[in-house]
């Protein structure tokens, strides 16, 4: 596989800028140290893509990391994209297709000629080629396939049969196992000989004849220890875990986070070693599943990635929950109108109705957000669900005292010296009816907040998903409900 190597000629400070936009301006080299790509860089791949100057696109993006490229050709328009990948041909990091959004990869992939793709992936290890190709239609897929050696071409057909989003699409199925009774001095003879090796590995596997995994040696030990010593005598006595295949992916990284894992092996129904999974790829499980929750929980479609998607499948993902949102939103206008004539009577009432929606909805977030995290991070289970719900309604309801006495305060203020006409005893049962209504609004908007995603979890649905509208639609229509009936009670009839 290529591997980034900074030119060690390379200055780690940024020339000057020259803000000319002539083409034979100073190349703005990026800096390795740097977390993002400048302006000014991108500006001059731009130019050099636009004037057809391969031999500036090569000189600027020489000594770019993996992910630094992907960044760029995520920058450009699609156009400005796909003439930069026919620019580099054969010299575009095969590295930089798994770090893409899957948009910006099916256009890059779209203007590689097969061989040259099929040679890409083969540079990759298992997980990332098939994270490449797993999107990929079937004819395009079995083009590529076509043009990769049969080990290859196996090891990744292989790999592409499990279920997305499980241990054995994920996992790598390069790795090093040894029978327990090698010594050190002969897996090390064996290292510097195959060229068959992963690239980064932890650990060595040990394995018996049926090549079920017994036990690992962590390369820390093993380089520590004497040529004549055996792999059974170096085996740790601490657990060790073994991953199926069929395992969740999030499942997997929350083993990984729990356990401090730095790398696992995978292995099939019968026990048998098939690959091992890595930290790396844990952390890019981790960053994709809080990206879905994310998205989930702002009522936007989790295939909607970056800012390259498709602008109309985009359009329709987000305009579903609108409609959802919108069907909402009228149910709370319904409770409205059942108090129609309590408002025409106070307008006091017209304006501070919102308030109590909403504080009860931002409450209602703020639990939802706790709960559906914990739930993940499986913190939140049966066996705690009653205690957190208890300190939940009492946050709820700490929060919502402590707020109905200031809104409720200042609502009795604001009405007494502007629309009450000095009525005392009117502007006192507006206080109040505000910051009874608050109260219990909060402590709804509490227990919506905790009892909806466990209640979804229970029904084996996803708590991100539906969780905020159904929370809202609660706090909007409880908020509406208690403060018009309190008002029409309270302050109206009396």
């Amino acid at each position: 596989m290529s591997r980034y190597e900074p030119n060690e000629n390379t200055s780690p400070q940024t020339p000057p800028i020259d803000s000319t936009d002539n083409p034979n301006d100073p190349i703005i080299e990026h800096d390795p140290a740097a977390t993002s790509l400048t302006g000014e860089f991108i500006r001059q791949v731009d130019e050099a893509v636009e004037a057809n100057d391969k031999e500036r696109v090569e000189a600027l993006s020489a000594n770019l990391h993996p992910a630094d490229m992907a960044d760029l050709l995520e920058q450009l328009d699609g156009e400005a994209r796909q003439k930069l990948v026919q620019l580099l041909g054969r010299d575009l990091d095969a590295d930089a297709l798994p770090e893409l959004d899957e948009d910006v990869r099916d256009d890059v992939i779209e203007v590689m000629p097969p061989e040259q793709l099929a040679e890409a992936v083969s540079e990759m290890d298992t997980d990332d080629a098939a994270f490449v190709l797993e999107d990929m239609n079937e004819a395009d897929r079995a083009e590529v396939l076509a043009g990769m050696s049969h080990e290859d071409r196996i090891a990744l057909q292989a790999a592409l049969s499990f279920e997305e989003d499980t241990a054995g699409r994920i996992m790598q199925r390069e790795f090093f196992a040894a029978p327990p009774f090698w010594t050190v001095g002969q897996i090390i003879d064996r290292l510097r000989s195959s060229e068959d090796l992963p690239d980064v590995f932890y650990e060595v596997f040990v394995v018996d004849p049926n090549f079920e995994v017994i036990g690992e040696v962590p390369l820390s030990l093993f380089l520590k220890a004497p040529r004549d010593k055996k792999m059974s005598e170096l085996m740790g006595s601490e657990k060790l875990f073994r991953i199926p295949v069929d395992m969740d992916q999030e499942e997997v990284a929350y083993l990984f986070e729990k356990y401090n894992l730095i790398s696992a092996p995978v292995v099939d129904k019968s026990n048998r070693l098939v690959g091992m999974i890595t930290v790396d790829d844990v952390v890019e499980i981790i960053q994709e599943e809080s990206h879905e929750d994310m998205l989930a929980l702002a009522g936007v479609d989790t295939n909607e990635d970056g800012l390259s998607g498709d602008l109309f499948r985009a359009t329709r993902s987000r305009f579903t929950w609108l409609g959802v949102n919108l069907f909402t939103a009228i149910m709370a206008s319904l409770v409205i109108a059942i108090f129609n004539g309590t408002i025409e009577q106070a307008v006091a009432v017209a304006i501070l109705m919102p308030i109590v929606a909403s504080m009860g909805g931002n409450a209602g977030t703020q639990t939802l957000t706790i709960a559906v995290r914990n739930l993940a991070t499986k913190d939140l289970t049966g066996a705690n669900a009653w205690r957190v719900i208890g300190r939940e309604v009492t946050i709820s309801l700490l929060n919502g005292a402590a707020f109905a006495v200031l809104m409720g305060s200042l609502a009795a203020l604001w009405y007494y010296f502007t629309l009450g006409d000095g009525n005392g005893d009117a502007s006192m049962r507006l206080g109040l009816v505000l910051g009874a209504a608050m109260v219990f609004n909060m402590i709804c908007a509490g227990l919506a907040g905790i009892l909806v995603p466990l209640g979804l979890v229970r029904a084996g649905a996803d708590p991100a998903v539906s969780s905020p509208v159904l929370v809202t639609t609660v706090t909007d229509v409880v908020g509406f409900f208690s403060f018009l009936g309190l008002a029409t009670l309270f302050f109206i009839q009396a």
